[in-house]
C-alpha cells in the first residue's frame, strides 16, 4: 500500500486533520464537478499544501479515465495517497454522505409533499432552471472537449445515434472509445492530443497483489446487498432491479453525470416505468441544490421506485432501502476502480491510446448531453411528448400549440440569470423555485 511521505509535500496531515477537512469539503461541495474539483484544488493544494500540483493533476487525469463521478474519485484517490485505504474510504464517504442525507430529505419531501401548492410551484420553477443548467453544461463541456473536426463529428454521431436511433449509451461509449484508441496512435492531433505526460511518479511494488485484493473485496462488497435482496425477496423484486440497473450504470458512467442522465432518464421512464419524465427533471433539479456529486440524482430515482412498489415493506421503509441500495451500488464501484487502479496510475496516464479513447468518449458525451437538453426541453416546455418509431428511427412527437408559456418565460428568465449575469447553480435554482411558486399562486 502506497502513501505519501512528508518529503513529497510541504505538509503531511494526521488522519484526524484529514478527516475533518474531508467532512468540511463534503458539506460545502456545491457547484457540480468543475466547482468541486476547483474547491479541492484550492483547499488541498493551495491552502493545506497536502498534495502538490503535479500529483493533483495526475489524480484528476486518472479519475477522468474511469467510469463514475470524477470529483468523488479524485477525493478517494487523494485520500488514498495521504493515508492509504482508510484515507481513501474516509475521503470518499465524507465527500458523498452529507449530500446523500440532504438528497434523502428532499426525496421524502417530494414523495409526501406533492399536492401542496408551495411544493408544486417550487418544482415547476426548478424544471425551468434544470433545462438551462443542462444547456450551460453542454456549452461548457463542448468548448473544452471539441478540439478537432473529428471530435465534433463524434459528438454529432453520438447525438444522432441516441436521439434518432435509440442506441444504448454503453454502445455509444464503446464505439467512441474504440475510435479514439485506434486514431490516437497514428493521428493524435485529430483527437486533440498534443502534449506528453510530464514527470512519472513511482507508486511502489506489490501493485498486482494490491489490485487483486481490491478487486476481490470490492466486488464482494458491491454485489452482497443485491444478492441478499434476490435471495430474500426474489429475483423479480424492485430492489433487485434497482441494484442491477444502477450497477450497470456504474460501469458506463464516463463523462460525468450529465452524460449518463439521458440514458438513465429514458430507461427509468420508458423501460422500468419507475417515474414520469417531469419527475425525472424534478429529481435533477433537487440534486443540483445539494452538496455532493450530481449523480446523487440516482438516489432520488431509487427512493421513488421502491416507495411506489413497496411490498412487503411499508412505502417509507422500502423507499429508504431503495435509496440506500442505489447509493451503495453507485459509489462502491467508483471507489473500487480507484483502489484497484491507483497503483497503475502512471502507466494509464502515459498510455497515448487510452488517453485518445478518453478524449473520444468525452466528445461523444457532448452529443449525449445535447440529446438530454432536447429531451428535457420537450418535456418542460410542451404537454404530452410521445416517442414515435418508424423502422429503426425514433423521434418525439409533440403539439407545438401546447407550448407552456409560463414554463417558457421561466426558462428564458433562468437563461438570462445564468448566461447574462453568470450566477451560480444554487442561485439560479433558488430564484426559479421562488418564481415558480409565485407563478403557481398568481399566474
Amino acid at each position: 500500500m502506497t502513501t505519501m511521505t512528508t518529503t513529497e509535500t510541504s505538509a503531511h496531515p494526521t488522519f484526524g486533520e484529514a478527516f475533518m477537512t474531508w467532512l468540511k469539503i463534503g458539506c460545502i461541495n456545491f457547484g457540480g464537478p468543475a466547482g468541486q474539483i476547483a474547491m479541492m484544488h484550492r483547499i488541498l493544494v493551495d491552502e493545506k499544501k497536502w498534495i502538490d500540483e503535479p500529483r493533483f493533476l495526475h489524480a484528476l487525469n486518472f479519475s477522468m479515465l474511469l467510469p463514475g463521478p470524477e470529483a468523488t474519485q479524485l477525493a478517494v484517490y487523494v485520500g488514498w495517497l495521504l493515508h492509504g485505504v482508510r484515507g481513501g474510504l474516509a475521503a470518499g464517504i465524507l465527500f458523498v454522505l452529507p449530500g446523500a442525507f440532504v438528497m434523502l430529505g428532499l426525496s421524502l419531501l417530494y414523495a409526501y409533499g406533492q399536492g401542496v401548492s408551495a411544493v408544486d410551484g417550487a418544482l415547476f420553477g426548478i424544471k425551468a432552471a434544470v433545462l438551462v443548467i443542462v444547456v450551460e453544461a453542454l456549452v461548457r463541456i463542448g468548448r473544452r472537449a471539441l478540439k478537432s473536426w473529428l471530435l465534433v463529428g463524434l459528438a454529432a454521431l453520438a447525438f444522432v445515434g441516441i436521439f434518432f436511433f435509440d442506441l444504448p449509451f454503453p454502445l455509444i461509449v464503446g464505439a467512441a472509445a474504440l475510435a479514439g484508441y485506434v486514431v490516437a496512435q497514428s493521428r493524435p492531433d485529430l483527437i486533440g492530443l498534443t502534449a506528453t505526460p510530464g514527470t512519472v511518479l513511482d507508486h511502489g511494488t506489490g501493485r498486482w497483489r494490491h489490485f487483486a485484493i481490491a478487486l476481490i473485496v470490492g466486488l464482494a462488497i458491491w454485489w452482497a446487498p443485491i444478492a441478499l435482496a434476490a435471495l430474500t425477496l426474489g429475483p423479480d423484486h424492485v430492489l433487485v432491479a434497482i441494484g442491477l440497473f444502477f450497477s450497470k450504470l456504474a460501469v458506463v458512467t464516463f463523462g460525468g453525470a450529465y452524460a449518463v442522465l439521458a440514458y438513465m432518464a429514458q430507461q427509468v421512464v420508458q423501460t422500468h416505468h419507475w417515474m414520469t419524465a417531469p419527475e425525472m427533471v424534478d429529481g435533477l433539479g433537487l440534486a443540483e441544490t445539494t452538496p455532493g456529486p450530481l449523480i446523487l440524482v440516482t438516489q432520488f430515482v431509487g427512493f421513488l421506485a421502491a416507495f411506489r412498489d413497496a411490498a412487503p415493506f411499508t412505502p417509507l421503509t422500502a423507499g429508504l432501502i431503495g435509496a440506500a441500495l442505489t447509493t451503495w451500488v453507485t459509489f462502491v464501484p467508483a471507489t473500487l476502480w480507484i483502489f484497484a487502479g491507483a497503483p497503475f496510475l502512471e502507466e494509464l496516464r502515459a498510455n497515448k491510446r487510452l488517453t485518445g479513447a478518453l478524449a473520444a468518449i468525452t466528445a461523444a458525451v457532448v452529443g449525449v448531453i445535447l440529446n438530454l437538453s432536447v429531451w428535457f426541453a420537450l418535456h418542460v416546455l410542451f404537454g404530452e411528448v410521445v416517442p414515435v418509431h418508424w423502422g429503426p428511427l425514433r423521434w418525439f412527437a409533440f403539439d407545438p400549440r401546447a407550448l407552456d408559456t409560463h414554463a417558457a418565460v421561466l426558462a428564458a428568465t433562468a437563461a438570462i440569470i445564468a448566461f447574462r449575469f453568470h450566477r451560480g447553480v444554487i442561485e439560479v435554482v433558488v430564484v426559479m423555485a421562488l418564481l415558480g411558486m409565485a407563478t403557481h399562486f398568481y399566474g
